[in-house]
């Protein structure tokens, strides 16, 4: 069944319609009628068996016949710290981690990053990767879009500490590698990690110090030097298998020898 985004708001008025590009997309491009079923979700958690009742120019009239909450989310809530990249790259980031599953990105800009964007320029791609987020979630049917933080400083995301279980700055200058049962041990249950990665010319040796002393560890993912991108998107997608739900019995490492 195909999948449409709905505001929360509407679920809740006298009169539901799916409204801008999802209703356009249903008039014009899948000629969808009176009669057909669709299915929705609002963001919060929830996904909903609708059927179309009205069409017109600018929305899509439904009357819901049902609701449910897909066991879609990861259980871990990855919140991932992006130093700016070159354009075109923090876009194809924002959809692949969607798919991935974390629950927030922020950018930020460090000391090495190239792009260094004004604010009216921070605005719109902040616009586009919100859009972005929602479309990738729809395609890969969560129920939940990934949330897009506000563009700060490098000195902003090293101070943010409240209710992190975890905060991992990954650096490949590092000879530790991501070892699960180092990382969990004495933690108790991490629920909520923030991951921080840097530019194409990676982070300062400074900023290394100052994520240390604000409790951050640095872990490396490999021998091999990895393009910010990659480095992103293999980092995650282990956060995910090792303290999400894309591997099995793996929960604090256990399972690992």
């Amino acid at each position: 069944m195909r999948l449409f985004f709905i505001e929360e708001s509407e679920l809740s008025g006298p009169n539901p319609a799916v409204r801008g590009v999802d209703a356009r997309h249903i008039i014009n491009v899948l000629r969808f009628k009176p009669g057909d079923t669709i299915g929705l979700f609002d963001g919060t958690g929830k996904q909903y068996e609708a059927r179309i009742s009205a069409l017109s120019s600018a929305k899509v009239e439904i009357s819901v016949l049902g609701s449910s909450s897909p066991n879609v989310e990861s259980p871990l809530e990855l919140v991932v710290a992006q130093s700016f990249l070159k354009e075109g790259k923090m876009d194809e980031l924002v959809r692949k981690l969607t798919e991935l599953g974390i629950s927030k990105w922020i950018p930020f800009i460090s000391e090495r990053s190239v792009p260094r964007p004004d604010d009216k320029r921070i605005l719109a791609r902040t616009k586009r990767w919100e859009k972005i987020a929602k479309e990738a979630a729809k395609q890969c049917k969560r129920v939940k879009i990934t949330g897009i933080g506000k563009a700060v400083s490098f000195e902003d995301i090293i101070a943010l500490e409240k209710d992190f279980d975890l905060k991992i700055l990954f650096w490949e200058n590092e000879k530790n590698l991501l070892d699960p049962k180092s990382l969990a041990a004495g933690r108790g249950d991490l629920k909520k990690i923030l991951v921080m990665f840097g530019p194409e010319g990676g982070f300062a040796v400074n900023e290394i110090e100052k994520a240390k002393e604000s409790g951050f560890i640095t872990v490396s993912i490999g021998p091999r030097i990895l393009k910010a991108e990659t480095a992103a998107l293999c980092a995650c997608a282990l956060m995910q298998f090792l303290f999400g739900d894309m591997g099995k019995n793996l929960d604090k490492g256990e399972g690992l020898k």
